[in-house]
């Protein structure tokens, strides 16, 4: 057993309080911007362009993350606190709607400079498995998305949240979404078993959605939500849809 007791803040800067779940994205996207232009990105035009595009993920990943969450899992509770939709600090972020963001905004950028915008998504994919791991073990220290009661050796008490023994899911999460995600796309790309632009970003969906789908089942659900269709959470019905339009992806440019 593991006691969790870890401080949601880092250290403060003045006045200010730096949090865990704030240092995540800060360097989640600066690892994931060196890792691409330093050994993924061979194309000249790409580079220069990476560059901007990081501008657009950040407002993606920001807008779609604060609003997926606040869509998806608890439009009550803000719709009658509108003020507390802009206080991201506090955590609330889904990925599921960051990575709609993330999209949307790559597929404009792309636009705009007349380019195939999965050559963009596809690097995306390949260095996204840094900032899922970062983030999920800031989710760990912050207590949250914590898992549910278990009694193996390994399980956490969670001393914020309550005394009993918890599946640690954010590490769990952290391991197969960050770690062995990052590995197994990045084996595949430099191995060039794909090459069509498109297929990267495919499997990243698809194995995403499988590792996120089963880790549900040891997750606690949102109290808010519970439970929905056939005992699934939404986190799990999100990952099927996303796993459908992986496969569909998948199809599509093979």
């Amino acid at each position: 057993m593991f006691i969790n007791n870890f401080d949601p803040v880092a250290f403060n800067l003045f006045s200010f309080e730096i949090r865990w779940y704030s240092l995540s994205y800060i360097f989640g996207i600066i690892f994931a911007w060196i890792y691409c232009k330093k050994l993924l990105i061979k194309d000249k035009r790409i580079l220069d362009l990476f560059d901007d595009l990081v501008s657009y993920l950040i407002i993606g990943v920001i807008l779609g993350g604060r609003l997926g969450y606040v869509i998806f899992y608890n439009l009550g509770y803000y719709s009658k606190n509108i003020l507390e939709i802009f206080m991201i600090w506090e955590g609330g972020m889904s990925f599921h709607g960051g990575l709609i963001g993330v999209i949307i905004a790559t597929y404009f950028f792309s636009k705009k400079n007349k380019i195939n915008p999965f050559l963009f998504l596809d690097l995306l994919a390949l260095s996204a498995p840094i900032g899922i791991f970062l983030g999920r073990i800031s989710n760990f220290i912050n207590s949250e998305l914590y898992g549910r009661e278990t009694s193996l050796y390994w399980s956490v008490k969670f001393e914020r949240i309550d005394n009993a023994l918890r599946h640690p899911s954010q590490i769990y999460e952290a391991i197969f979404e960050g770690i062995i995600l990052f590995i197994l796309l990045n084996f595949i790309f430099k191995k060039h078993i794909y090459k069509s632009p498109g297929l990267i970003s495919s499997l990243f969906l698809i194995f995403y959605s499988i590792f996120r789908f089963f880790i549900e089942f040891t997750r606690e659900p949102d109290v808010q939500i519970g439970y929905i269709l056939f005992n699934l959470t939404l986190g799990q019905l999100l990952c099927f849809l996303f796993f459908m339009f992986g496969i569909f992806l998948f199809y599509r440019k093979k």
